[in-house]
């Protein structure tokens, strides 16, 4: 099936990792560019696995080291072609530290999470949180998620 005036479809693959610590708070980062806070995360490389780059993007934002746990969502942007794929991990080292990319970096409870978070970035968390194992498949605006599982 033929995409426009018979281009490929371009999309970009991100990885986040909605890292959860036994009291049931979960790291979160302020985004440097928009003030945003979010689960870390950000583009996948081209030589790199997701988990791979899961584990390498919340290192680079918080300096906490970690081991993923499972797939928990995959999420695409449709206005922006961005598939995010989302995994639930769990901490084994390291301390919290802001990067480049982030400006504060905090365990929030899952109610300040869907406080502070819009909702496109809140529903991972809530969706990582869910005790099923069968990962959450979902769509948004970039700001609304369009569709529900």
């Amino acid at each position: 099936m033929p995409f426009g005036r018979d281009a490929m479809p371009l999309h970009s693959v991100s990885v986040a990792g909605v890292v959860v610590r036994e009291d049931g708070h979960v790291l979160a980062i302020r985004r440097a560019d928009n003030g945003a806070w979010e689960p870390p995360g950000g583009v996948l490389e081209l030589d790199e696995r997701p988990e791979e780059g899961a584990i390498r993007e919340v290192l680079e934002e918080t300096g906490i080291h970690v081991e993923v746990e499972r797939l928990t969502g995959v999420y695409k942007n449709m206005k922006m072609g961005v598939v995010a794929l989302v995994f639930r991990c769990r901490a084994i080292d390291g301390a919290e530290r802001t990067s480049s990319e982030s400006t504060a970096v905090e365990w929030l409870t899952p109610d300040e999470a869907d406080k502070w978070m819009s909702e496109v970035f809140a529903v991972r968390v809530r969706d990582a949180l869910d005790p099923a194992l069968t990962p959450h498949v979902r769509s948004h605006d970039g700001r609304r998620v369009l569709d529900s599982d």
